[in-house]
């Protein structure tokens, strides 16, 4: 195939849908008549209780803002629409949630199109069975598989890879929605069956599921398009407000990645190596990208457990005499709390987070010295039941607010509170208890249904 000739185009509208995009820029990717409009519907970077909880973390007027002009221009025009990890998390209740949306706005524009629901949800003695036979391996430092773990985690999904998007694609179907997903899966799954080269085609779906953000300056709420060519693919801005450079997309390649060359994914892993990146005006065309094959098709498995509930107070302090010894402030909190426990027999954790010193590193953070004039303190406390948490907060506030520390001048308060009450109720908190890889026999296990309007 040669560069004069048309490749397969890809239409990405946003990084995650509920974000939003500018029409202009959708309309202008339209204009270009792509082959296929794809978009990432979700993320573990909200943290485990979406997952847990079973709710969505994308506003519905937002995904259904997005899908209106989406759907309309899709179906309108013939162009698959294609959603992966839909409702955030990407288990039955989100893809239930999603298809809602999707079938009110059918209904709304008086609009026809053939559904496929793609299900991600594991079963629990499937999983099981593949621990016994010692097909599971955990990831991020999470101990290894457990009957105790699976038993008190009430949703666990697989990433599905591109084999069940073809399966419904091949279905005819006019959208496909599809539960927890490889990112790069809904751009690449067509292409692919179409026969282009799957290190590009993957390569190209990793950047096109981030949307603008690749681009200069970068934003994940901007449509871009992605051409498919036979040696290489092009990014093409679709806003005069941004381009696309060498830099800012090489450096797409440390997006959340622990080696930017070497991308593992089901079925495989990208070899980025050998990879070139062309300026060719405000675009960037990329080549050099390889899919190597594994020997085992390994999926990943995400679950997340109840583990308390939470309640939080914020606070701030102006008071230089504090702010010069807010350690021992927390430390004389912290030693009150847990006297009052153990009198009690109460168990919880408390977490203090100071903005301003170390709030956002933590232990990690570099510089020691305070500099700022003013500190932000998060009384953070989890128990196993909203009460306690309750409890905790309250005794560590109060503990804080009226701590009398040296140099102390002023007693009617430590602390300036911006919110009344000044506890809040965080409710449930829920931890991933499944971040594990698990290898599977048949990469087309995931169900496909054809849904009913």
């Amino acid at each position: 195939m040669s560069r004069a000739r048309r490749g397969f185009r890809v239409l990405s509208p946003t990084a995650i849908l509920g974000y939003g995009f500018p029409q202009d820029s959708f309309m202008r990717g339209m204009e270009r008549s792509p082959d296929l409009i794809a978009v990432d519907a979700g993320s573990v970077d909200p943290g485990p209780y979406y997952l847990g909880a079973g709710v969505p973390f994308t506003d519905a007027a937002g995904v259904k803002r997005d899908l209106r002009i989406i759907l309309r221009e899709g179906i309108r025009r013939k162009v698959p629409v294609v959603v992966g990890t839909a409702g955030g998390s990407g288990a039955k209740p989100h893809l239930e949630w999603t298809w809602k949306i999707v079938r009110e706005i059918l209904r709304d524009l008086t609009l026809d199109a053939k559904v496929a629901l793609i299900h991600a949800d594991m079963n629990r003695q499937d999983v099981l069975a593949a621990w016994k036979a010692g097909k599971t391996q955990p990831l991020a430092g999470l101990p290894e598989l457990s009957p105790e773990t699976l038993d008190t985690t009430p949703r666990i999904v697989a990433q599905m890879g591109v084999e069940p998007f073809q399966e419904a694609l091949r279905m005819d179907c006019d959208v496909v929605l599809a539960g927890r997903a490889y990112d790069p899966a809904v751009f690449a799954a067509l292409p692919l069956m179409r026969g282009y080269d799957p290190g590009l085609a993957v390569h190209m779906g990793k950047i096109l599921e981030c949307a603008a953000i690749a681009a200069q300056p970068g934003s994940g709420a901007d449509c871009v398009l992605g051409e498919l060519e036979e040696d290489s693919f092009l990014l093409s801005p679709l806003s005069d407000q941004r381009r696309f450079t060498t830099e800012s997309v090489a450096a797409h390649s440390l997006y959340e990645k622990s080696d930017p060359y070497r991308l593992p994914g089901p079925g495989g892993h990208l070899d980025l190596r050998r990879v070139t990146f062309q300026q060719e005006g405000e675009c960037v065309r990329v080549s050099g990208s390889e899919f190597v094959p594994s020997d085992k098709y390994l999926v990943k498995l995400e679950g997340a457990r109840l583990v308390g509930y939470r309640t939080i107070s914020v606070a701030g302090t102006r008071d230089p005499v504090m702010i010069d010894g807010i350690t021992e402030v927390i430390e004389s909190a912290r030693d009150k709390l847990e006297a009052f426990l153990e009198e009690e027999g109460i168990e919880g954790q408390l977490h203090i987070h100071v903005y301003g010193r170390d709030g956002v590193m933590a232990e990690l953070e570099p510089i020691e010295k305070i500099a700022t004039h003013e500190l932000c303190i998060l009384i953070e406390a989890v128990a196993s039941t909203q009460s306690l948490a309750n409890t905790i907060c309250s005794i560590t506030r109060s503990t804080m607010l009226h701590h009398g520390y040296p140099g102390r001048i002023s007693t009617a308060g430590n602390l300036a509170f911006p919110f009344s009450p000044s506890d809040i109720k965080a409710g449930p908190v829920y931890e991933f208890s499944i971040y594990h890889l698990m290898e599977i026999d048949d990469p087309y296990m995931f169900k496909v249904s054809i849904a009913e309007p």
